[in-house]
């Protein structure tokens, strides 16, 4: 993230958009971070030109340098809003970062798109960009990191202590098979339809810390765990924790990690609206009534590659085991989280970016229809004009 995130608590029932929530408190806050590929507009290939757009004196003075940041290999960029109180704001920053970020890369010969998975992964390897911490998970993990060209959206949400985070986390995990179905937007590998809607998802879920993290006790918990980890020496750095949710290390947020990153600038604005309340809704079912309920492992893990392989086309699990069509669980979804939609004003946007999802499709079948009616070529077409379509 660009910048720290202000902790506050979930707003109180009516609070407007943009306005105060409890009595003498601030709105949650929320940031959104997105990696991006390069490509090469003609061959559609990978273009290890991250260091030169970074770099491009185009981005001045519309981008802060921290606000375009490396990624772990050449044919990546990664961008990270500012703190927002409203999704207004989200989305305006993420439409400044794409056109800023997108006309640097033309200015350095090559395209920016936002898909989970390059569609033609010819130019794989790339090169690993020069960072210590990186050349050592390349050390580390050096076939995983060849085709680790995969690109998510992260989502943070401003918590008010880490204790109130992992309630946070025990709450929302039974929620992301959910969300990784309706963000898929990975279908393509190396040319080919994979038959997975997030086949960027089983790539991640390789490494040593992955997938939906487990129930936590407690802030100790959490703690003692990733200390044992670290000393054991199966991840370098907390960075490495690749749960698909997490602490942030760096910032007082929750990090929602399952997501693919979005064609559209709107469908990233609907998820960072959409986590923003499941984390409300997590902290005031902590306050009003103890525990979250665990949830079977090898369960979440099931639903998780369903929603992985599927996306929206077909069945997901929903919390409570039961096999449904995807409509009917992510309008369970909505149904969850109403109240918190509702007292950020985000009901309206919400629903409505939703219901588009449902009736258009996710980014993984809008690939696929491209991808049958042109090849590649329109592919990556629809993919680049979709980066900063209002």
């Amino acid at each position: 993230m660009a910048r720290v995130l202000t902790a506050a608590g979930p707003p109180s029932a009516g609070a407007g958009r943009g306005g105060a929530g409890r009595e003498g408190s601030a709105m949650t806050t929320v940031g959104v971070e997105e990696e991006y590929l390069l490509i090469d507009p003609g061959t559609c290939r990978l273009a290890a030109r991250g260091e030169k757009v970074r770099a491009a004196a185009g981005l001045a003075p519309f981008v802060a340098d921290d606000e375009v940041q490396p990624e772990l290999l050449q044919a990546q960029v990664e961008v990270a809003t500012p703190v927002c109180a409203t999704l207004e704001e989200v989305g305006g920053h993420l439409l400044r970062l794409r056109h800023a970020v997108a006309g640097a890369a033309e200015a350095c010969g090559c395209r920016l798109v936002a898909s989970g998975t390059p569609p033609l992964a010819e130019g794989l390897p790339a090169p690993v960009t020069d960072k210590a911490r990186y050349r050592e998970i390349q050390r580390q993990a050096p076939q995983l990191v060849a085709e680790q060209m995969v690109n998510g959206m992260h989502v943070h949400v401003a918590v008010p202590g880490r204790q109130a985070g992992v309630e946070v986390l025990n709450r929302i995990r039974m929620w992301l098979p959910t969300l990784t179905a309706m963000s898929a937007n990975s279908p393509l590998w190396e040319g080919h339809d994979t038959g997975f809607a997030s086949w960027r998802t089983l790539i991640f879920d390789r490494w040593p810390v992955s997938g939906v993290p487990p129930y936590f006790a407690d802030e100790a918990d959490y703690e003692r765990r990733v200390r044992r980890l670290l000393s054991a020496g199966v991840i370098g750095d907390t960075g490495q924790l690749y749960w698909q949710a997490r602490l942030s290390d760096h910032y007082p947020t929750v990090e929602v990690r399952c997501l693919d990153v979005q064609l559209r600038a709107d469908d990233a604005v609907m998820f960072a609206g959409l986590i923003r309340a499941l984390a409300d809704t997590a902290m005031r079912d902590a306050a009003a009534c103890g525990s979250a309920p665990e949830g079977d492992m090898e369960f979440l893990q099931a639903a998780m590659w369903q929603a992985a392989r599927y996306g929206l086309s077909g069945d997901l699990i929903d919390i409570g085991g039961g096999r449904h069509r995807a409509g009917e669980v992510v309008y369970g979804l909505l149904e969850h989280i109403e109240p918190a939609l509702e007292a950020y004003g985000d009901t309206r946007e919400v629903t409505s970016l939703v219901r588009r999802l449902l009736e258009r499709g996710t980014g993984a079948e809008l690939q696929r229809t491209a991808l049958a009616a042109g090849g590649l070529e329109a592919v990556t077409a629809m993919i680049v004009d979709a980066l900063v379509a209002p």
